[in-house]
This record gives structure tokens, C-alpha cells and sequence, in this order.
């Protein structure tokens, strides 16, 4: 005998709504911390440095 299932299956409404989320609210916040960090590292390196990277 199975124990009954916890979770049922998820829904197309609730799928969409997760595929919503992570488009509009993930992805531009990822890309925007990234771009970020890699901005503050090159600042940093120059002012460690003094000159540009590459």
C-alpha cells in the first residue's frame, strides 16, 4: 500500500503563473545583479590599480 500523495499534480494555471514569475521578476533581477557585480569588480580593480582591466 502507497501512502496517499502530499502535493497533487500541478495545475496549467499554477505552471504558467511560475513561468511568469521567473520571466518577469527572476531573469531582469539575475541579469541586473550580475551586470552589477561585474561593474563593482572593475571599479574595484581600479582602484586598486589604477588602469583598466585588459
Amino acid at each position: 500500500m502507497q501512502p496517499p500523495d502530499e502535493h497533487p499534480p500541478s495545475t496549467r494555471q499554477e505552471e504558467l503563473r511560475t513561468f511568469l514569475f521567473l520571466t518577469v521578476v527572476t531573469a531582469p533581477v539575475l541579469a541586473v545583479m550580475v551586470v552589477g557585480g561585474y561593474g563593482f569588480l572593475v571599479w574595484m580593480y581600479q582602484l586598486i590599480t589604477g588602469d583598466l582591466p585588459g
